[in-house]
């Protein structure tokens, strides 16, 4: 009951599912999934979801709680992650994060700054300036109004610019002045121990990377896209389409590009998204790195963990 809350974190292709199921075979682990995309139901290949096997053998929580339609916050996520940890810790078993959507984590850990609502119909109009005049031009102009925020963004991450943008819009204050407020928690608070799975060779993740992703497309990752595709609901204004990996089929679905073109497009993102992890990772004042790329990997993980965690069972 005392023990605390381990989180497994570390970019992309890092081999987090693998350690998960070894920590898994040594204690009594329920997983919650800290992954903003593994969220939405038909969204499997893409994402690495854990297989069906996979699911059998351990419980995973916050898998498939989304239609990819629909939206889901970081508010909404320290909100489930911190109901499933007491719930999981009441049953005598233990909880364990395992991720690496790092804002997931910074909301469970740290707390949220309080933030205007989403606006709908702001974010329509915000999306409908981008396809006239580009995400760069949206970006040159929050730098007149919010060049605080302007400078940590990049100038194509749609993502955040439009919620940038949209804060701006609804409350008339920059995201800047509201990131300045004291951040709010919810529930207990608890004490997290992260371990972090790190490479030491940064030239062969981004190797794994275009492997994996090279294999997804061989499992049948185009035909996953080419059904979201099909729905008249879906566009590239919603945050699951936008998802690494995807947006990229996407863009050769709308003719924008060929598909190999697009391939090396999804691997070059899917670096930078892991280069974004890796450097908030290393920001963390305390974690225990492991390297994923040792053959052992795993292993040292659960060796890390027992430091923490109550002997097995």
């Amino acid at each position: 009951m005392n023990s605390p809350v381990l989180c497994l974190a570390g970019p992309t292709a890092s081999g987090k599912s693998a350690a998960a199921l070894a920590l898994a075979r040594r204690w009594p682990v329920e997983i919650i999934v800290m992954d903003s995309a593994t969220i939405y139901r038909g969204m499997d290949i893409g994402t690495a979801k854990p297989s069906r096997e996979e699911q059998a053998r351990v419980p995973h929580h916050l898998l498939d709680i989304r239609d990819p339609a629909q939206s889901y916050s970081a508010a909404e996520f320290q909100r489930d992650a911190g109901t499933l940890i007491a719930d999981i810790t009441a049953r005598g078993r233990l909880p364990l994060l395992c991720g690496g959507t790092m804002l997931y984590y910074k909301a469970l850990r740290e707390g949220l700054n309080e933030l205007p609502a989403a606006d709908a119909a702001v974010r329509a109009d915000i999306d409908r300036e981008a396809r006239d005049m580009g995400w760069p031009e949206l970006h040159r102009r929050l730098s007149r109004y919010d060049p605080d925020t302007a400078a940590r963004l990049a100038p194509n991450d749609s993502q955040r610019l439009q919620r940038a943008i949209e804060i701006y819009r609804v409350s008339g204050r920059p995201m800047s002045e509201w990131l300045k407020d004291p951040p709010l928690r919810h529930g207990d608070v608890r004490q997290f121990v992260t371990i972090s799975l790190e490479p030491s060779d940064r030239l062969a993740l981004h190797t794994r990377i275009a492997q994996r992703y090279q294999a997804m497309m061989d499992q049948g990752l185009l035909d996953e896209v080419r059904a979201l595709h099909r729905r008249p609901d879906l566009h590239t204004g919603l945050p699951s389409v936008r998802c690494v990996g995807y947006r990229q089929l996407w863009d050769y679905l709308d003719g924008k590009n060929g598909l190999g073109q697009a391939v090396e497009q999804a691997i070059a993102a899917t670096r930078q998204l892991a280069k974004r992890q890796l450097t908030w990772l290393r920001s963390l004042p305390q974690r225990h790195t492991v390297d994923c790329l040792d053959p052992d990997a795993a292993a040292r993980v659960v060796d890390a963990a027992a430091a923490h965690w109550p002997a097995a069972r």
